[in-house]
């Protein structure tokens, strides 16, 4: 499944707590992701922060206090490949003033923008499908999100069943478990 919906946003002053965006919405299975975690209710200074994104694997964390972004929810692990690799981590929050931003989940997440300044998000890692961080922000100052990271289409095949017709240029492994796998991080096909 893909990361899942975004931490809950950061209200006015004096405000509560924001849900964070839905998950697996329309519902499918296997799920495409977790919900996003809950902002912090917001007390009356400028100090406040999101939840976390959600991830393939579980839920975003919910912002701890108002003064701690939440964590980004962790992907899930597969093991078509042959070696078990986790991917589709939510993105982490960020923060403000000297509060540390919230890492993302694994199979990556990006971290949120690093604190002390107007940073933006940490990118999602390559070929993971991971979310993007939240931006940190001091004052008055803005700061954009993260990218999400790409995806990856991987396709399990009998050996004995393998054509050899790709386009593209796919990651070829055979033998793995009497199976043909082509990795595609780009544009591509496969003809049977």
């Amino acid at each position: 499944g893909g990361s899942g919906g975004g931490g809950g946003g950061a209200g006015p002053d004096g405000s509560g707590a924001n849900p964070g965006g839905s998950g697996n919405s329309p519902p499918v299975s296997p799920s495409q992701g977790n919900g996003g975690g809950p902002s912090a209710p917001s007390p009356t200074s400028n100090i406040r922060h999101g939840g976390g994104g959600g991830g393939a694997g579980a839920t975003g964390g919910a912002s701890p206090t108002p003064n701690r972004g939440g964590f980004g929810g962790n992907g899930t692990a597969n093991s078509i490949t042959g070696s078990s690799v986790t991917r589709g981590g939510g993105g982490g929050s960020g923060s403000s003033a000297s509060y540390a931003a919230a890492s993302g989940g694994a199979g990556g997440g990006g971290a949120g923008g690093t604190t002390g300044g107007n940073n933006n998000g940490n990118n999602g890692t390559a070929n993971t499908g991971g979310g993007g961080g939240g931006g940190s922000v001091v004052s008055s100052g803005t700061s954009n999100g993260g990218n999400g990271g790409t995806g990856v289409v991987i396709l399990s095949i009998p050996d004995a069943s393998y054509s050899g017709t790709t386009t593209g240029s796919p990651t070829v492994a055979t033998g793995v478990s009497g199976k043909t796998v082509l990795t595609f991080t780009g544009d591509g096909s496969y003809t049977g």
